[in-house]
């Protein structure tokens, strides 16, 4: 989870990279993601065309990025950001998904409040200015408004030209919306067919809507990639997914990566590349039953 004790672990990280908290922030999100890139893009390989877009939803209208290869119809995946929301970071992340074949709406779950980027990047939010800038946006977060934006991106999905209705849709989330993924597979169990939470938070939890609980109700397969750090504070969330994934009888791989929270996010201060790539081939292999 984004708390306090991830915020030191994050410092750490920058230290042994050389930099303040404050220096890493000065670089801005272009420096972060040169950084991380080597100066290219992930997308290299494959002409993409790409678009701000705004999806209708029963609340009103979602500012969103869409990306997607320039010919042809591709599977559809739906892009969560996490708890800082669409910004270049993201944006980039989902330019490399599109290299690999597929049509990415990534999306601005805060949209209720304001349109993308809220913050520029996952460093603003550690900032007293970021957190108090994100307050009122976290506030129009609930489960309930998680389903029903999922329903509209998949409706305004099959829409679009470039998607392949006759496939399946993938979904993705990070941190806080790891748990975005698996509400919206167990939601629209027709459509959505693999999902993917990397470092999510709220899991595991003793409600009955529990995300660990929604496996049965999907027709999805799974992936459920796990800080190392998170898992140390909450050792029993893995045994717990993987006993309700076997009640299930859903495909969901479960694993603890070598990496600390937020190692799949490119501006993220603890981004792993060797444990993101290793995460991004298996979000691949996932999205192969699309």
């Amino acid at each position: 989870m984004c708390d306090e004790l991830t915020a030191i672990e994050e410092e750490q990280a920058l230290a042994a990279k050389g930099f303040s908290r404050r220096e890493f922030a000065a670089i801005g999100a272009a420096g972060v993601l040169a950084a991380c890139t080597g100066g290219e893009s992930q997308a290299k390989g494959r002409a993409l065309k790409e678009a701000v877009v705004s999806v209708p939803t029963p609340d009103g209208s979602a500012d969103a990025f869409f990306v997607y290869p320039a010919k042809g119809k591709y599977p559809a995946v739906i892009l969560w950001p996490d708890v800082a929301g669409l910004r270049d970071a993201y944006k980039e992340m989902a330019r490399r998904l599109a290299a690999n074949g597929f049509a990415v709406l990534a999306v601005n779950h805060y949209y209720r409040a304001a349109k993308a980027p809220l913050l520029n990047s996952i460093s603003e939010w550690r900032s007293p200015a970021g957190q108090e800038k994100l307050k009122p946006a976290i506030a129009t977060l609930s489960p309930n408004n998680t389903v029903r934006d999922a329903a509209a991106f998949v409706a305004w999905l099959d829409k679009q030209g470039p998607v392949n209705k006759r496939k399946g849709i993938g979904t993705q989330g990070y941190c806080q919306t790891g748990s975005f993924a698996i509400r919206s597979a167990a939601a629209l169990p027709g459509r959505i067919k693999a999902a993917a939470s990397f470092h999510g938070g709220g899991l595991v939890t003793d409600k009955p809507d529990s995300p660990h609980r929604l496996f049965a109700e999907s027709q999805a397969g799974f992936l459920i990639a796990i800080a190392r750090n998170d898992d140390a504070r909450a050792p029993a969330d893995k045994d717990a997914l993987r006993t309700a994934a076997k009640e299930s009888g859903k495909s969901v791989e479960v694993e603890v990566y070598n990496a600390d929270h937020g190692w799949c996010t490119l501006d993220a201060p603890v981004y792993d590349k060797a444990e993101a790539d290793r995460a991004w081939a298996r979000l691949l292999e996932l999205y192969k039953r699309l």
